[in-house]
């Protein structure tokens, strides 16, 4: 009798979890790419698995606050993790209080980004090349501005101005917006900045856009040169995924990936996306959970190019 009721027990918690709101959380603050697209699903997501879902902001130290919660977090259904350049703090930082692959299991992959290296129009160049030349000739001049210690943004520069061989001094934000703001407002020289916080300033006076930062020019930016045109080896895309906690139930993870995989063919959600410059695609949690792996490596080597560290 007693086995019997903790069997009724704990169906009573697992049908609990599994008809309660599920937290995206979002490791860094409102208006970034993560963010974005979180808000840019989370009702369709919630409509299709039948629960709420809800987006839920928790930044911090470069976005790993908001990770280490996920990865301490309760493994019933009930939370994931909005991810895109996950991978990075592994290398980045000397301590991290989570695994960014042993603690995590992949979800659903929702698509991929190029990012976009954007400068004051006061700063004397029209292209990369003229760029990297007053960096050299100006050591130390030059600021740029990011969404925090050890975000895509950060390390996106730092690596750009690793290859370089330029002297650049790194400011940080909480945000990608806040980030752009800076540059908008000539208070920042540069910022590599996801799509969605690039695009909207295409065509504005006040900044220059000089590179795409993906292996080939962007889709979104086609007349745009990618940086590697002029500065070859450089390269900084990212992906952005659900990912949940290790011991997540495999039945949530696989009805979640079957959901987004449904929305990534709804017209309305391939609209959101493709106007923050996101291209979207599918993939199983095995090929997610190898592309981990992978990038993890990846991003090793990035970092170590890079220079960056943080103790």
């Amino acid at each position: 009798m007693r086995f019997l009721g903790l069997l009724l027990l704990l169906a009573a918690t697992t049908a609990a979890g599994q008809s309660g709101v599920i937290r995206i959380v979002v490791p860094f603050a409102a208006g970034g790419v993560q963010d974005i697209i979180a808000r840019s699903i989370n009702a369709e997501l919630g409509a299709a698995l039948g629960r709420s879902v809800i987006v839920e902001n928790r930044p911090g130290a470069g976005g790993t606050v908001g990770t280490g919660s996920v990865a301490r977090g309760a493994a019933d259904g009930t939370m994931v993790l909005a991810a895109a350049s996950h991978t990075i703090a592994g290398s980045l930082y000397s301590k991290l209080s989570y695994d960014p692959i042993g603690d995590f299991t992949g979800v659903a992959h929702i698509g991929n980004v190029d990012y976009v290296l954007m400068i004051h129009a006061d700063v004397p160049a029209k292209n990369v090349r003229e760029f990297i030349a007053y960096g050299k000739a100006n050591p130390g001049r030059l600021n740029y501005a990011t969404a925090g210690n050890g975000s895509a943004t950060h390390l996106s520069m730092a690596y750009f101005a690793g290859l370089a061989g330029i002297d650049m001094v790194h400011i940080p934000f909480k945000a990608t917006g806040e980030a752009v703001n800076e540059v908008l407002a000539g208070r920042s020289h540069a910022v590599i900045a996801a799509n969605i916080g690039a695009l909207p300033y295409v065509k504005d006076a006040r900044v220059r856009m000089l590179g795409a930062t993906g292996p080939k020019r962007s889709k979104f930016l086609p007349e745009l040169p990618a940086v590697a045109e002029s500065l070859p080896g450089y390269e900084f895309d990212s992906w952005i995924a659900l990912l949940a906690p290790a011991a997540t139930p495999r039945a949530f993870v696989e009805q979640v990936n079957a959901a987004v995989a449904g929305l990534l063919k709804d017209p309305l959600i391939l609209g959101r996306l493709d106007k923050q410059g996101v291209v979207p695609q599918a993939m199983t949690p095995e090929a997610l959970n190898t592309l981990l792996k992978a990038d993890f490596q990846k991003m090793a080597k990035v970092v170590k190019a890079s220079g960056a560290r943080i103790d």
